[in-house]
Parts: C-alpha cells; sequence; structure tokens
C-alpha cells in the first residue's frame, strides 16, 4: 500500500519506502531484494518478532516478517490520539501453523504513520490472548535499513560508553570506547540499555537520521561490509556501501506479558540537516513505554 511518502506491505507488516518532501528516499532496500515468501524483504524495516536473531529456538528473526499481515479495520484506540497526516493499522494473529512452532495466543497491531512534518513512526501493539492462563515471552526488533551516501561517511552518536554484545565475537561483552562508531569493517552489535534517541550523521549528504524509541532499551548496529554481502543472495556486492541498519530492539531482557497484558514499542524517525548533532535534538522529547495490564486497556 502506497501513501505518498511511505510504502508498506502486507507481506510482512513491513515498511520499504519513506521519503523526503523532495522525493528522496531514506530508507535501503536492496536490488536484488525478494518480495513474496517465503523469503523476508532485504531492506525498509522488517520486524523481528517473536525473536531476534537466533536468541531462541525459532527461525532467525522469528515468523512476522514473513506473514501476510490483515488491515485492522477498528483498531482499539490509542491512548493519546497521534497527529499524522496518513496511517494505516494492520494486524497479526498466529495461524494454526504459527501456534505450532510457537504456542502462544497474541495479537500484534502495528500502526504505520507519517507525522505533519513527515517524521515515519511506527507503533507496535501486542497483547497475551492465551486462554490457558500462560505468560509468554519474546525479544523483537525494527530491523531499520537507512539509505545513505557512502558506510566510510557514517557516525552514529548516542551510544558512547554504553556496554555491547559483539555478534563477531561470540556476543562477548564490551564497552564502548569511542565518542561515537564509525565504520571500517563488517560491524554487528548490540548496545545494551541505550537512550531514547540516537543519531546517524551523514557527512557526505549533510543529514542525520534521527532514531527515538520507546519501549525498546536495546540498540543493534549492523554493516555486513564486502565478504557477508557477497555471500548473501538477496543483496548486491557492493551495496553495503550504501546502508546501515541501527535497530530499536528489546533483546538483552525478554518481555514477558501475562494473558491480557499489552506491550507497545515504538520507533519515530527524523530526517534533519546535519548541521545538527545528538545533544541538540530534543533532549526533553521522550517516547513513553509502556506494559499494561487488562483491566487498563481500551
Amino acid at each position: 500500500m502506497n501513501l505518498d511518502f511511505m510504502t508498506v506491505y502486507l507481506y510482512g507488516g513491513h515498511v520499504t519506502s519513506w521519503k523526503d518532501e523532495h522525493g528522496e528516499e531514506l530508507l535501503f532496500v536492496s536490488n536484488k531484494a525478494i518480495f513474496k515468501p517465503p523469503k523476508a524483504i532485504r531492506g525498509g524495516i522488517p520486524i523481528c518478532f517473536p525473536q531476534f536473531s537466533n536468541f531462541g529456538q525459532l527461525e532467525a528473526h522469528g515468523f512476522a516478517r514473513n506473514k501476510i499481515w490483515s488491515v485492522d479495520t477498528d483498531p482499539p484506540p490509542f491512548p493519546v490520539p497521534i497527529s499524522s497526516r496518513a496511517y494505516i493499522d494492520l494486524i497479526l494473529k498466529p495461524t494454526d501453523e504459527d501456534l505450532k512452532i510457537w504456542p502462544h495466543s497474541f495479537e500484534y497491531r502495528l500502526r504505520v504513520a507519517l507525522g505533519p512534518g513527515g517524521d515515519l513512526m511506527l507503533t507496535s501493539r501486542i497483547r497475551n490472548t492465551n486462554a490457558d492462563g500462560k505468560p509468554f515471552s519474546f525479544t523483537f526488533a525494527y530491523h531499520t535499513y537507512f539509505s545513505i551516501s557512502d558506510i566510510s561517511e557514517i557516525r552514529v552518536e548516542g551510544l558512547e560508553t554504553l556496554d555491547y554484545l559483539d555478534n563477531l565475537q561470540d556476543r562477548a561483552r564490551f564497552t564502548e570506547q569511542g565518542d561515537a562508531i564509525v565504520f571500517e569493517s563488517e560491524l554487528d552489535r548490540i548496545y545494551l540499555g541505550t537512550p531514547s534517541k540516537i543519531a546517524i550523521i551523514d557527512h557526505e549528504k549533510k543529514r542525520t537520521f534521527v532514531v527515538r524509541k520507546g519501549g525498546l532499551p536495546d540498540a543493534v548496529v549492523w554493516n555486513p561490509w564486502d565478504k557477508k554481502a557477497k555471500a548473501m543472495a538477496d543483496f548486491g556486492d557492493d551495496e553495503y556501501k550504501r546502508m546501515v541498519c541501527v535497530e530499536a530492539a528489546a533483546i538483552e531482557k525478554a518481555i514477558t506479558l501475562k494473558p491480557g497484558e499489552e506491550w507497545t514499542g515504538k520507533l519515530e524517525l527524523s530526517a534533519v540537516p546535519s548541521s545538527y548533532y545528538s545533544g541538540q535534538l530534543d533532549p526533553d522529547r521522550v517516547i513513553q513505554d509502556s506494559v499494561v495490564p487488562e483491566d487498563s486497556v481500551s
């Protein structure tokens, strides 16, 4: 479904395009991406649920990004009205096949919206609808691929001094020593206890992406570099130069929901002139997150 400046596929509940007021594409999608099952779309914003990567027994990144979602024609009201110039509501419920591999009943509601200023906003509301009284736990990520000028021109700010798990070293734990993250080789890290705001500065394009998040304490930073890019059938050999993934996530501590409880995870993406830097960007603006009990859900 194309809504002017954004495109959303029912396959995967997947945002594949987000454009600025000049029509420039802000998300990266591989030229070799496959847009049909069983392969997830390579690029845009894949949704990793109910499992991030191999943090569990399911297929890598779970099954939500490989399912056909439905348009939600009657979503429950948001606790706080959200101003948007365009939006779509989607819903995913488990099939009998899903229940065989992950035996939990849930309702996953996703709103994808464009703010008045062109910001892209994703709100996930996941509710435990188990009738057997059992809680369930999950990990999660918005696996966002940003379109950039060149990976060598990129700095990621806001994750300084934080601990991270290095996926290239068996998830050994380290502390970030740099004043920003820069890229000179393959990088695949899970930053822990991250702030609600992260900045991706593209020096060549003089543009900064601002990632704001709620309910998602972790952040994944990834670029496959040349060898891994060549090993992926749905990714161009040199496309690693034009993308970076900075993902709002909940990984280290799984989210647990009792029956009737609902979790909300929010992502807001902005693109601003890079005369800004991370410390200037609305320091007091915080996206609230919550797990709410059954009796307080509308």
